[in-house]
């Protein structure tokens, strides 16, 4: 009896099984609650920061197969996708606990064609008309309000781990020079308003009129010519328009950010971007 005892309590296996435990919690939790997601891309600048880091709110819109984890480290060769968890509930048209995305939200989903998780803005609902004339918004026929606003400056530098160098509505500038670009204010038909970026004059400026599908969605990047979104079709590598059951959940809060290739380089940490809302 005492055998059986001391191997219950072995400290190895009590280890083991607290790590268990917490990782079985910890999948639970990400998977019914928040999804961690940090910021690769300049897409969405000046709203969020290539090494922001932030939660996605999962229970704001209800649950669908893309709900579940994807789990991608690189280094390890672990590239375990949503649909390996859940892709039997794929092709579903609702959502548990289902509630609709809002215009205007921050929304992180599924891009419908590669499964990489895309974060932008939320632009037309099902059954509207979006297009973009010489830079400006058109929803269902009318102008969205925009009024010209401080420009946004930052460093010209490598960005993030993926070293990035931002595009400059200035030109070409040097190595640790100021990066410019016109920034707006765009104000939506209910009342949310959100800064928009501007480079020049780039094709996707000028669009043909989009109609939104039934059960789909249009996204746009705030930085608007440096922006992979539903303005490209997913046939020639774009977003398109991204089905109800592909979103994830939407973007609140800002936790941390670091505008360094590391986490640890604590020097370029942005504690003014800490816990900061989304807007």
């Amino acid at each position: 009896m005492a055998d059986t005892d001391e191997k219950s309590q072995n400290p190895i296996i009590e280890t083991i099984k607290t790590i268990v435990y917490a990782l079985l919690i910890a999948g639970v939790f990400r998977t019914l609650f928040f999804q961690p997601f940090w910021i690769p891309s300049g897409s969405m600048k000046d709203t969020l920061l290539i090494g922001d880091f932030l939660f996605v709110n999962k229970m704001a819109y209800g649950y669908s197969y893309a709900s579940c984890p994807t789990i991608l480290i690189p280094q390890l060769g672990v590239d375990v996708d949503a649909e390996d968890f859940c892709g039997v509930f794929k092709g579903s048209d609702s959502r548990l606990f289902g509630g609709e995305p809002e215009r205007g939200d921050v929304v992180v989903f599924r891009h419908p064609v590669t499964g990489r998780d895309f974060i932008k803005r939320l632009i037309g609902l099902p059954g509207d008309t979006v297009q973009v004339r010489e830079g400006f918004l058109y929803l269902n026929g009318e102008q969205v309000e925009r009024m010209e606003a401080e420009a946004f400056v930052e460093t010209y530098a490598e960005q993030g781990p993926q070293r990035q160098y931002p595009v400059c509505s200035n030109g070409a500038v040097g190595i640790g020079a100021e990066c410019v670009k016109e920034a707006a204010v765009e104000t939506l038909s209910n009342g949310v308003s959100y800064r928009v970026l501007n480079i020049g004059t780039r094709a996707a400026d000028n669009t043909p009129v989009y109609t939104v599908r039934p059960g789909h969605f249009f996204f746009m990047g705030d930085n608007r010519d440096n922006s992979t979104d539903s303005r490209f079709a997913q046939a020639v590598g774009g977003v398109g328009q991204v089905p109800l059951e592909d979103i994830v959940g939407r973007a609140d809060r800002i936790v941390f950010s670091s505008s360094g290739r590391s986490i640890l380089w604590f020097w370029t940490w942005r504690s003014d971007r800490y816990f900061k809302r989304i807007e």
